[in-house]
């Protein structure tokens, strides 16, 4: 949203201004003129939804499938053409979250001083250059170098799209469309699968293997759409092609109401990063985020694999049966996140849903016949891509102010992607067919995250009691403090 001025220290007489503000957005007024002012603000937020919400759900699509493509390719011949040998696939796959964690942080501090329309289209295009670059390597320290520069460039990515969806989303917003990123990630699982599926029939093509095909068309549909992000992505909504003069000044109130409930300045500080660091709920959902992300790289990466030489189905089935594993998780995280906003509730679709992810890892921890291990797969997506964006979500929608919530999400990225580094080595070449560590590990962290959102429904209920016992005692804001999402007039969302 657009900066406001003079907001970086609140006076006394700007939080009584702000809390009137949210006061009267809460009690929704049902004149007519505000009927009619609610009816405009929809109009706008689905129009959003056709000109924001798509842009970046392509740009989750495209790196969900540039990232995870090496699944495919392992079943394809990668493994034997480029001779890797005992656990090198695994050092692969888990090299490009160490340089991914490096990228987020400072990312998620900077992006939105360097501009979202200049870094999101740049990134795009280099990470698009090196995945096309990796359907030409010959050996083991090839493979590697091009996974560390998509680690690096595919890092700079998920912070800067949540960070813009920040921009022109509320927080009561804002769960559906953090939704739509993961919807996007499970659809990169089946459009993976189908486009894989093609390129098994190219194999031979020019002399060059299948799976060389397949990064290089990926490569270069990346690189296609970095440059239509250029003219796609706004600077910001007073530029917006997309935007006339009424739906600007919607937007103008929006912003106005935003920061007027969660004293964001649009400025990021030492300050800023200092209350996210010693704010407990950046770290405890954080580590919650290592362990479900460790299922949810650990599932989308290998799922060919584990098809393959798990339940001992053939390449090619490998390829298609992936595609309604994904598709059902997209479609279970669309109505989860559907109803997470629609009753403003955080919680209670995560702690319903891990269970089926922990059902569907006993299934295939248990000696039974492929098919039912088959059946165990769309169980475990019942869970791990809602589990994922939704503990995100959460925390998001309860830090305040906008640099706070930067630094908040930069800290959960940042440990999100020990997950990625963990899930690259569970699933050992050797231990196939079976995947005993991997199921089991995968298991334990879906088991390990519902008790942590317990601990951190336990938290947000605690300062809720807090804040109420200050409101009932006409608690008046020091002068000079920074507003925060601790004070009493900002409600956390359970």
């Amino acid at each position: 949203m657009t900066e406001l001025d003079n907001k970086d220290v609140l006076s006394l007489a700007d939080e009584k201004e702000q809390q009137a503000v949210t006061r009267e957005y809460l009690q929704q007024d049902e004149s007519p003129d505000a009927v009619e002012a609610r009816k405009r603000e929809a109009a706008l937020v689905r129009k959003l939804d056709c000109f924001v919400a798509p842009v970046m759900m392509l740009l989750m699509l495209i790196s969900y499938l540039d990232r995870g493509n090496i699944g495919f390719a392992a079943t394809q011949g990668m493994i034997e053409d480029i001779h890797l040998k005992g656990s090198e696939l695994n050092t692969a796959v888990s090299v490009f979250y160490i340089f991914y964690i490096l990228a987020e942080f400072p990312t998620s501090i900077l992006v939105k001083r360097l501009q979202f329309n200049r870094v999101i289209p740049a990134i795009t295009f280099c990470w698009g250059l090196v995945c096309l670059c990796t359907g030409f390597v010959q050996n083991f320290a090839g493979l590697v170098t091009t996974r560390i520069f998509l680690g690096f460039f595919e890092g700079c990515l998920f912070p800067s799209m949540t960070l813009f969806l920040c921009n022109w989303y509320t927080r009561e917003e804002l769960g559906v469309r953090v939704a739509y990123l993961f919807i996007a990630s499970a659809l990169s699982g089946a459009f993976g699968g189908l486009i894989a599926l093609g390129v098994l029939y190219m194999d031979g093509v020019r002399g060059w293997a299948g799976w060389r095909w397949l990064y290089v068309i990926e490569g270069i549909l990346t690189i296609v759409w970095a440059f239509i992000c250029i003219f796609v992505v706004p600077k910001n909504y007073e530029t917006a092609y997309f935007l006339n003069d009424d739906e600007k000044k919607i937007m103008r109130h929006r912003a106005e109401r935003t920061e007027a409930y969660s004293g964001g300045s649009g400025h990021y500080s030492k300050a800023d990063i200092k209350e996210a660091a010693k704010d407990i709920k950046s770290w405890v959902h954080g580590v919650i985020q290592i362990a479900v992300v460790t299922i949810l790289y650990g599932f989308g990466t290998f799922l060919p694999i584990i098809i393959k030489y798990g339940f001992q189905y053939t390449t090619q089935q490998a390829q298609y049966l992936v595609v309604p594993v994904n598709l059902w998780g997209a479609f279970v995280y669309a109505v989860g996140a559907y109803f997470s906003d629609r009753f403003q509730t955080r919680f209670l679709p995560l702690i319903l849903m891990a269970p089926i992810g922990i059902a569907g890892y006993a299934i295939l921890l248990a000696p039974v016949s492929a098919g039912v291990s088959y059946f165990a797969t769309y169980l475990i997506a019942t869970a791990c891509f809602l589990c994922t964006g939704s503990n995100i979500t959460w925390l998001s929608v309860n830090c305040a102010p906008d640099g706070k919530r930067a630094a908040s999400l930069g800290i959960l990225l940042t440990l999100t992607n020990i997950g990625g580094v963990v899930s690259g080595q569970i699933y050992r070449s050797d231990a196939a067919p079976k995947y005993t560590l991997g199921h089991a590990w995968s298991l334990g962290c879906l088991g390990f995250a519902w008790c942590g959102w317990w601990i951190v429904r336990a938290i947000y209920l605690r300062r809720e009691k807090r804040k109420d016992r200050k409101l009932a005692g006409d608690y008046r804001m020091p002068e000079g403090q920074m507003y925060t999402d601790r004070e009493p007039d900002f409600r956390y969302q359970l």
